[in-house]
């Protein structure tokens, strides 16, 4: 004989109703900010007209933290074979010492994109919530993303900070960084200044630094001209393909301001190989300051993001989320780091 089934509401009833998920319903009925207040509301009256009554053992069980956090990098071929993107892993120290200082253990693994990380992480908890460093193709990662919001998934990415993020974001200031190079190199007499980077909705962060050198540019009365946009993603291979296409085009130019130190070096190494001299015929700068960017010959100009301060934002963004308190943008300014690729 089978047995008989339960009739007692449950919060899966109760989101069922109210069209949300059963975090969401959990963390409302705890009177959770993160939830607006029509949609608490909305729940609250349903659960009285089901007569629902939380399970406080169910609920003391699931509430119970792990106080361990999640780092998932995303893969990025290179030349080593880490499949991590150098800046990237100078920055797992600051995560690493903002955690232990918070006394979270910290867990470290790759992005698949084919595998569900929350059901790995927090829904197992394995983990509170989720650092996200590297995203690839955005257009294609929104999607991930939007997975993770509707599961109710703690987590913070590193990426380009801007009002229509997905979850919240912590990040360098991309267009006030493009600014800054444009700046650097027309004070060095720099006019015609090529940019090396996919610069659209594709990678939004190198998009917002070509959108900061167009504004240097346009501020001092030089052209812009479309043809000195060259696409590259982050690796020495992609710049010098670019520069071996700029040079076979025949467009002039004078400078670059490359959108990673990778692509910069690779740029530097194609100048080389046709002949041209950094800096005295073509400047070239970076964005990063990765450990190589200064063993370059010459070593390279670029621009520093704030490692430490990047880390704690993520880590304290995070802890905030776990904790229902507000988990703001967060937007940290790049540093002018001048060397011999530009000052000659």
């Amino acid at each position: 004989m089978g047995r008989k089934r339960s009739t007692k509401p449950t919060s899966f009833d109760i989101a069922y109703r109210a069209g949300v998920s059963q975090p969401t319903v959990s963390r409302a009925l705890r009177g959770s900010k993160s939830v607006s207040l029509a949609t608490r509301q909305r729940i609250e009256e349903i659960a009285r007209e089901l007569n629902y009554s939380v399970d406080k053992n169910a609920s003391s069980l699931r509430s119970q933290r792990s106080n361990t956090i999640a780092l998932l990098f995303f893969e990025d071929p290179t030349p080593d074979g880490a499949n991590i993107n150098p800046f990237f892993l100078a920055m797992l120290g600051a995560i690493t010492r903002a955690s232990a200082n918070r006394g979270l253990d910290l867990l470290i693994s790759f992005q698949k994109m084919e595998d569900d990380w929350h059901v790995r992480y927090q829904d197992s908890h394995r983990a509170d919530g989720l650092i996200l460093l590297g995203y690839g193709d955005y257009t294609l990662y929104t999607k991930r993303l939007r997975q993770l919001v509707a599961s109710d998934t703690h987590f913070v990415r590193w990426g380009s900070v801007s009002e229509d993020n997905i979850g919240t974001t912590v990040g360098s200031d991309n267009f006030g960084a493009g600014r800054q190079a444009g700046e650097h190199l027309i004070a060095l007499g720099r006019k015609r200044i090529a940019f090396l980077g996919q610069a659209d909705e594709h990678y939004p962060e190198f998009a917002e630094r070509y959108r900061g050198l167009c504004a240097a540019l346009t501020d001092a009365g030089c052209a812009l001209d479309s043809a000195l946009q060259v696409d590259a993603l982050s690796s020495e291979d992609d710049g010098r393909k670019a520069v071996e296409k700029l040079l076979a085009s025949g467009t002039p130019f004078d400078a670059i301001f490359a959108a990673s130190d990778l692509i910069a070096i690779g740029a530097v190494q194609a100048l080389t190989a046709a002949g041209k001299r950094v800096p005295e015929d073509i400047a070239v700068m970076g964005f990063d300051n990765i450990p190589a960017a200064s063993m370059t010959s010459p070593p390279l100009t670029t621009l520093m993001q704030d490692l430490k301060a990047g880390g704690e934002l993520l880590v304290e963004a995070l802890l905030a989320q776990i904790e229902d308190r507000p988990a703001p943008n967060q937007t940290i300014p790049a540093r002018l780091v001048v060397r011999k690729s530009t000052a000659g």
